[in-house]
């Protein structure tokens, strides 16, 4: 039964239009961040790019060298919607995205995130066997078949990032839609629709229908009286999603993933114009039948753990932020944040307040009062200045406020902790960030 699932031979038509797809939405992605000042704003400008604890090692080319790095994965994603030497053009986007994805945070998205799992698995399929630069060369390559389990495991992929999505809108300020509510505001200069997005009743519509779409778009994909339906509702939610959010190429990357979907004889009909039937062969397991499935296995056990790390750690994730990330917690929460950074000189005892703005760029200055990661390594980074001149500082927050969804300030990060000194950790509880009851206050 499991041999017959994943390892039937089935048309590879969905592979090979994803593949040219995947391959020109990337692209533009990576152009579009040099065009809309992506690249200059978070890779270039800042001083201190706040890269992923632990990752610092992993810095930006000088100079303008991100923009040459951005051309290159711009170009590779040509590479890969042409099958042009199509596992060398994957496996360095992956790395050189991944990398990219690692460098800062200040501008994190799920998306990029998603991004990066995405190109993983391209890196295993057999996505050049036709309609490629590659089958061209070398004719011997092509093939208008693939393993079943290349299908399941984008399926997969996908069930888990909408199901916990899903999961993580059911809390309070997601059902009484004030969230909802917080993130519409900032649209209501939006011509035509603008005020129309202020209006309670489409609150609770975006709201409900959030929860609904994510929980069950990939169910009713799969089940074929509903497919269609759930197509073009998939469509206008995306759609909608691009024009009112403006989060780049994934509305569209996310109705690419529908082509995994559907019949693969009617891909080949709609995208390559071929009548032809695809001929089901004999069911034959590949000799690393093994190797696959310990593979995927790992792959999906992390994918299914790692979103759910946050019960692990103590205190509300909603609070502490410990956890969220590569959790497919998305567009849940609006955070603001307040405090003043204090430093004590170790030596002479000398205290002295620091202006933010001489070192880090407004948009970082935001994420510094709001975040506690971003609290922490703005510390270190101010000891590793210091130490420069031969100076031993202490770092501290002094009255840190945070408001979630524009409820009241409460207060955050302990003042007498000296962040300097402390330790991250990834998988327990800082001890420094106050408990709160957030929940239960509104302005």
């Amino acid at each position: 039964m499991l041999n017959r699932l994943l390892f039937q031979r089935i048309d590879n038509s969905p592979l090979i239009i994803f593949r040219i797809f995947f391959g020109i939405l990337v692209s533009l992605e990576c152009f579009g961040a040099i065009a809309t000042g992506w690249v200059k704003r978070n890779l270039i400008t800042p001083e201190y790019k706040f890269p992923f604890i632990d990752f610092e090692f992993l810095q930006p080319l000088p100079g303008y060298g991100m923009y040459f790095y951005f051309c290159t994965m711009g170009l590779l994603g040509l590479c890969i919607a042409i099958g042009f030497k199509y596992r060398a053009s994957i496996i360095s986007f992956t790395v050189l995205w991944t990398a990219t994805y690692l460098m800062q945070k200040t501008a994190y998205n799920n998306h990029y995130y998603l991004l990066i799992l995405i190109s993983l698995l391209m890196c295993f399929f057999p996505a050049e066997r036709s309609r490629s630069y590659d089958v061209k060369m070398k004719p011997e390559l092509e093939s208008n078949a693939m393993y079943a389990y290349v299908k399941w495991a984008v399926v997969l992929q996908l069930f888990i990032v909408y199901v916990y999505a899903s999961i993580a809108k059911m809390y309070g300020d997601w059902l009484d839609f004030s969230t909802i509510a917080v993130l519409m505001n900032s649209k209501k200069n939006y011509w035509l629709v603008g005020d129309i997005l202020q209006e309670p009743w489409i609150h609770s519509i975006i709201g409900s229908v959030g929860i609904l779409f994510d929980l069950l778009i990939v169910p009713a994909l799969l089940w074929k009286p509903t497919r269609k339906a759930a197509f073009f509702i998939s469509l206008f939610f995306h759609l909608f999603n691009s024009i009112i959010f403006q989060i780049g190429i994934f509305p569209y990357l996310s109705i690419a993933f529908s082509v995994f979907f559907f019949e693969p004889e009617t891909i080949r009909k709609i995208f390559f114009k071929s009548k032809k039937p695809f001929t089901p062969s004999k069911l034959i397991v590949p000799t690393h039948k093994n190797a696959l499935l310990l593979g995927f296995s790992v792959y999906f056990i992390i994918q299914l753990l790692l979103p759910i790390r946050h019960y692990a750690i103590d205190g509300d994730v909603l609070w502490t932020e410990e956890g969220h990330r590569m959790s497919w917690r998305m567009m849940l929460r609006s955070r603001r944040g307040k405090g003043t950074f204090k430093v004590v000189d170790n030596v002479t005892k000398e205290e002295f307040i620091i202006d933010p703005k001489k070192y880090i760029t407004p948009g970082q200055q935001r994420k510094v009062f709001a975040y506690p990661d971003f609290a922490w390594q703005f510390a270190q980074y101010l000891k590793k200045e210091f130490e420069q001149n031969d100076r031993d500082i202490s770092v501290y927050l002094e009255n840190s406020k945070i408001s979630i969804n524009r409820k009241t300030y409460k207060p955050f990060i302990d003042a007498k902790t000296d962040l300097a000194a402390e330790t991250w950790y990834k998988t327990k509880h800082h001890d420094w960030i106050l408990p709160s009851n957030f929940g239960n206050s509104k302005n």
